[in-house]
Formats: C-alpha cells, sequence, structure tokens
C-alpha cells in the first residue's frame, strides 16, 4: 500500500516551512563569532568576550533599549551598547534630569554593570547625521582591520554625532595605539575609550593558538 503524500502547497505545509525559517534565523543571532584569519597581512580575529558574555551583552542591550523606549518614546534617541556587561549610552535626551533617568533605568537591567552615560541634552539628530555616523564607522573599521599592529576583532565601535566611542577587552597599548589610529581619520570629532583594561600577559593568554598546518599521520593498522 503506497503511504499517502502531503501536498507541496498546502497552508499547513507553508506555515510550517516558515516557522522553521524564522527558528532558524533567530537561533543564529545569538551564534558566537567565528575566529578570524590574516586577511591582507592585517590582524582579525574573534571576539575576545566569551560566547555567553556575548550572549549576555545581546541581552542587556534589547532589556534597556525596551524599557528606555517605554520611558522615553520619541522624545529622546538613545542607543545602548553593552560590552562584557559594561553599558555605554549615547544619543540625545531632552533635559539633564532624562540623563540621569536614562542612567537609572540601564543600571537596574538584569546582568548590567558599569553604565557609561554619554548622553547629551539635545534635540534628536537628523536621519542625515545618523547616515554620517554610520559612514564613519565603516572608515574607523577599515583602518583598524588595515593596520598591523592591532587586532581588530578586539574592538566594538559606536559613533555619535562625529565622536567614536571604543569598547572592548585591550591592552593598555593597544587602546592607545586603537585610539591614535581613530583620531587620525578625517570627520572623527572626538575619541572616547570604553575599554577593559588587561595586562600584556593576560592579553598572551587569550590570543588564539595558531593552528598547526602540519599533516597529521594515522596510527599504523595493526597486523
Amino acid at each position: 500500500m503506497t503511504p499517502s503524500r502531503t501536498p507541496l502547497n498546502t497552508p499547513a505545509l507553508r506555515t510550517r516551512l516558515v516557522c522553521a525559517l524564522l527558528a532558524a534565523a533567530s537561533l543564529s543571532a545569538c551564534a558566537p563569532l567565528v575566529l578570524g584569519t590574516a586577511v591582507g597581512g592585517a590582524l582579525v580575529a574573534s571576539d575576545r568576550r566569551t560566547s555567553g558574555a556575548q550572549v549576555e551583552d545581546k541581552a542587556i542591550e534589547l532589556k534597556a533599549s525596551n524599557r528606555l523606549g517605554d520611558a522615553f518614546g520619541g522624545r529622546a534617541h538613545i542607543n545602548v551598547n553593552a560590552y562584557n556587561r559594561m553599558v555605554l549610552l549615547t544619543g540625545e535626551v531632552p533635559a539633564e534630569p532624562d540623563r540621569l533617568t536614562a542612567e537609572q533605568i540601564a543600571s537596574r537591567v538584569e546582568n548590567a554593570g558599569t553604565v557609561v552615560n554619554q548622553l547629551v541634552v539635545a534635540t534628536n539628530s537628523t536621519l542625515g547625521s545618523r547616515s554620517n555616523d554610520v559612514l564613519l564607522a565603516g572608515k574607523v573599521r577599515a583602518t583598524l582591520v588595515d593596520a598591523r599592529d592591532v587586532i581588530s576583532g578586539a574592538f566594538d565601535i559606536v559613533v555619535e554625532r562625529g565622536e567614536v566611542y571604543l569598547m572592548g577587552i585591550v591592552s593598555e597599548r593597544e587602546a592607545n595605539r586603537a585610539a591614535e589610529l581613530t583620531a587620525s581619520i578625517d570627520g572623527v570629532k572626538k575619541v572616547v575609550k570604553v575599554f577593559q583594561i588587561i595586562s600584556e600577559d593576560e592579553l598572551a593568554k587569550r590570543q588564539p593558538k595558531p593552528v598547526s598546518s602540519e599533516p597529521v599521520s594515522a596510527p599504523a593498522s595493526p597486523r
């Protein structure tokens, strides 16, 4: 007896396919960054946070953004970036008390650590200004990638009104070099370092070990 087959073009099947695609997309959004390799002579590496810390930071960003949106609506333009539980607030609020309120809201988010409040009292930035910030962030990233003496993947870049905020887990040497490179870019008004500084010894422990290219010989089969 031939088993019955589900028609390929039915509402039920289309619904299952859509749900499967959405589930796959949500899972990929939480996947840890993949270790990179040398590209064009520049050093490229993965994020120095653990995969768990990366997921936690995304959760902090989402919760803080939602709570700030509920509190301010369209009256303010607030961006939230979290790196290893350090929370950076950038953007504009209508009045000084709003700066403090936003900081308090962010600090009460589960697992949030230090809140670096860089909000300014001003009208919301224009679409043109935000577009320029996106382009400037691309220039900063390209500059760090091209540099041979920094690992570009160790840095998160946030740009607001031409001011560049650099985040990451880096040594003092890396922090100063990245800031120097960023400050040299046309259009950058200010560079703000929002780093977790570690020693060179700790940095060496965090560096990925090179993968051996030598072939591994198989054990001899018993006779």
